[in-house]
């Protein structure tokens, strides 16, 4: 029983830090998008260029940004050590049963033979 609770401890645990990684990402996002903005806006970084390079870099950024989110909610979510420990499960027991029919196959085959 303890180490269930540690197990569910250690997982909580993992995703408040995921959580507190993906709030520290998005913050850095908006505050160098900002920088990014007023570079470009104010002091005049890429005025020899006809496109707007700011608006590109916080476009990639911003794509970024939402594979870590989907990464941290959806994909982490549900594909974690239970989800692992159950195909895993699932895995050798379809390994077993297969197995066992060889085996079996086997047996019939030998026993005809004699």
């Amino acid at each position: 029983m303890e180490k269930e609770v540690h197990e569910q401890y250690e997982y909580a645990r993992r995703r408040l830090r995921q959580k507190k990684i993906l709030y520290f990402h998005f913050v850095l996002f908006l505050l160098g998008s900002l920088f990014l903005f007023i570079a470009n806006k104010f002091f005049g970084f890429g005025d020899g260029t006809t496109q707007n390079w700011c608006i590109w870099g916080i476009t990639i950024w911003l794509f970024l940004f939402i594979l870590h989110f989907i990464k941290v909610y959806i994909t982490d979510r549900f594909m974690n050590k239970k989800w692992e420990r159950e195909q895993i499960d699932r895995l050798v027991a379809l390994q077993q049963k297969r197995i066992s029919q060889l085996e079996s196959s086997i047996n019939e085959e030998n026993e005809n033979k004699i």
